[in-house]
């Protein structure tokens, strides 16, 4: 008797790790699916339901994770974002910005969309884009003043690029992802003319 219950005390203790293995493997399950179901219909017009159906779990499962679906949209974005980051990087601006700002689309474009079509209409949320886009502005108008004067048009530039070169990789991933390998070629040329634009005549 005391054999076994030392030897169930052992399997409780060595498995306790896994547990907490399977409840993260859970919760990213929980996530993946939150964001496919967003990305479909936005925040209102998804329920914890329509969630836990893409997840084939019950709801009362999701409320183990999430305390409501404001809390698991949160860790939707928030996941998003950190990908984002940890593919783009977040200090400059450069000839591999771009493509690795179609990679990491390319690799969550649920999330991608997310971040730049849903939540930035909703109120709840603004905070998020409105952080992402302030950064956006600043890494832009800070490598931008390289190249355009000092001036109102660096201001046009530096608020317009940013936002331009999302919705160019949003319109792409709509179309379809065409042309993989020249994609990234095509959006930085459109982004060169912008730049062009602002620049002082000759």
């Amino acid at each position: 008797m005391s054999t076994d219950a030392g030897h169930s005390r052992h399997e409780a203790g060595s498995a306790q790790p896994v547990r907490r293995l399977r409840r993260a493997e859970r919760r990213e399950q929980i996530l993946d699916a939150a964001t496919r179901a967003f990305a479909r219909a936005g925040y209102a017009a998804t329920g914890l339901d329509d969630i836990a159906a893409e997840a084939e779990l019950t709801r009362a499962m999701l409320y183990r994770h999430f305390a409501s679906k404001a809390d698991l949209y949160r860790a939707v974005l928030d996941r998003a974002c950190a990908r984002l980051a940890k593919a783009t990087g977040t200090d400059d601006y450069d000839d591999n910005a771009i493509p690795a700002l179609l990679r990491a689309a390319t690799a969550d474009p649920d999330g991608f969309r997310l971040l730049f079509r849903y939540a930035a209409r909703e109120p709840d949320f603004r905070d998020l884009i409105d952080s992402i886009t302030a950064a956006s502005r600043e890494v832009g108008r800070r490598n931008l003043a390289r190249v355009i004067p000092e001036g109102p048009w660096l201001d046009w530039a530096a608020n317009l690029i940013p936002g331009f070169t999302l919705e160019a990789v949003i319109a792409w991933l709509d179309a379809g992802r065409p042309d993989p390998d020249q994609a990234a070629e095509r959006i930085t040329a459109a982004v060169h003319g912008l730049v062009a634009a602002a620049q002082a005549p000759a």
